[in-house]
């Protein structure tokens, strides 16, 4: 890490000695005993190493602010206003208040929690009527709703696949995707992102040595903020007799004229895709992750699945939540719009101002690339003093190379906001200066 991180030799240099005495004070300071340190962890080494940075730079911390009240095109933190772009509410639809309403009914008639998991507590209507409505959205036999969008995905693949078998997956895939493969003890490989060639030829190599196949992407990458060839991906899992699976967690609400996600936008049969899943919590402004997919899984997943057979069932309010927010997207497709006009005019702004906006398709997330985590951390804090909030992606979220800031866009946006945020982003990126610091 000390490769990187935007620094020069001699700041990298300083920042080595100035943690190497922060270690020396802390275990003078920290011992305890009997108590075995955790301070050789080499993950925590790095993320000590990042927080000496940020100290030596007199960094604020960006994550974990409280925001007073719902966040969509703003928000108000520590009694301050500022243009928001740091939450996944992209059709406004958390704190709508037909969404309320529905939480406000589910709350009154089933209370706060389902209060054990479903299998051991029983259904509540609006489990079934969520999943109904889910399966119908993909034209499938049947869904699934779990309490968190990355058990989701560590429970189904790591429940469905086997030490057998061989899991191919995008470079740049969720990590919910990689830890559900770790647990599987399936062979895992991953591809180069968005590349479906080199899926195939990764396939090929590895297929006839495994009993079953499953190919992993999403449908739209919330790092990058761009999507894959869905039928090509299909036409890949079909000719080596895999599974394809996609996670629609930033798709739903977002892709396609009405929301419904990649296969609307491609137009393609979403039959093509053997697994669907996705979370409840962004464009539904709830909390969950769901599957979608012929009865015969839905049915052995809802038996078996450790996510959710020993957990808790979601709760009959974020369900409600969900199932109301999900209605409203299909009475209201104009909100996809505005969303999908918001993300472009930012996308194309910065590129006019000679800023680098990455792969994005310009539907609802825009990076800002700076090239070194010190940087994105910088902009991040320059730009809140400013009035805006956008938070940054740094090492090892990403390769140090790949830093960068990332503007969560909603329908909620104005054209003003829009361009008076990318005035400012190219003002302030103008005035960075280079870092050194002292010994």
């Amino acid at each position: 890490m000390t490769q990187g991180i935007g620094l020069s030799a001699a700041a990298r240099l300083a920042l080595l000695q100035r943690l190497s005495k922060r270690r020396a004070r802390q275990e003078e300071s920290g011992a305890v005993a009997g108590a075995r340190s955790f301070g050789d962890l080499p993950a925590l080494r790095d993320f000590e190493m990042m927080k000496t940075a940020m100290e030596a730079l007199d960094l604020p911390n960006p994550f974990f602010r409280p925001h007073s009240g719902v966040a969509a095109d703003t928000t108000v933190i520590g009694g301050a206003e500022y243009l928001n772009f740091s939450s996944y509410n992209y059709l406004g639809l958390n704190g709508d208040p037909r969404v309320k309403a529905a939480a406000h009914a589910a709350i009154e008639r089933y209370g706060v929690s389902a209060s054990a998991s479903r299998i051991v507590s029983g259904e509540r209507p609006p489990h079934a009527a969520l999943e109904a409505a889910l399966a119908a959205h993909y034209g499938t036999e049947a869904a699934l709703c779990l309490v968190s969008g990355h058990a989701t995905n560590v429970t189904v693949i790591g429940h469905l696949m086997g030490p057998r078998d061989v899991i191919l997956h995008d470079a740049t895939i969720h990590n919910s995707c990689v830890e559900g493969a770790r647990l599987s003890g399936a062979k895992r490989i991953a591809f180069a992102h968005n590349d479906a060639q080199a899926a195939e030829r990764e396939l090929a190599a590895a297929r006839r040595g495994a009993a079953r196949a499953l190919i992993v992407i999403e449908g739209h990458y919330s790092m990058d903020g761009d999507v894959p060839d869905l039928a090509r991906f299909v036409e890949v899992a079909r000719r080596h007799d895999a599974w394809l699976m996609v996670d629609e967690a930033h798709s739903v609400g977002v892709l396609g004229p009405r929301g419904q996600g990649i296969f609307e936008l491609q137009g393609v049969d979403p039959a093509g895709v053997d697994i669907w899943m996705g979370t409840l919590s962004k464009t539904l402004s709830s909390c969950g992750g769901y599957i979608a997919a012929r009865r015969q899984l839905i049915d052995w997943l809802r038996h078996t699945a450790p996510g959710f057979v020993y957990s808790v069932g979601l709760a009959p309010v974020l369900a409600a939540s969900a199932l109301e927010s999900l209605r409203v997207l299909a009475e209201e497709p104009w909100r996809v719009a505005r969303l999908n006009g918001n993300a472009t005019r930012l996308r194309d702004a910065l590129r006019a101002r000679g800023l680098d906006a990455g792969a994005s398709g310009g539907h609802a997330i825009v990076p800002l690339m700076t090239g070194s985590s010190i940087r994105a951390g910088r902009l991040s804090a320059e730009l809140f003093a400013r009035g805006i909030n956008v938070q940054p992606i740094t090492f090892p979220a990403v390769p140090e190379r790949a830093a960068r800031l990332r503007f969560f866009v909603s329908s909620e946006h104005t054209a003003e906001q829009i361009d008076r945020t990318a005035a400012v982003v190219a003002d302030t990126c103008a005035g960075l200066a280079p870092v050194e610091m002292a010994g």
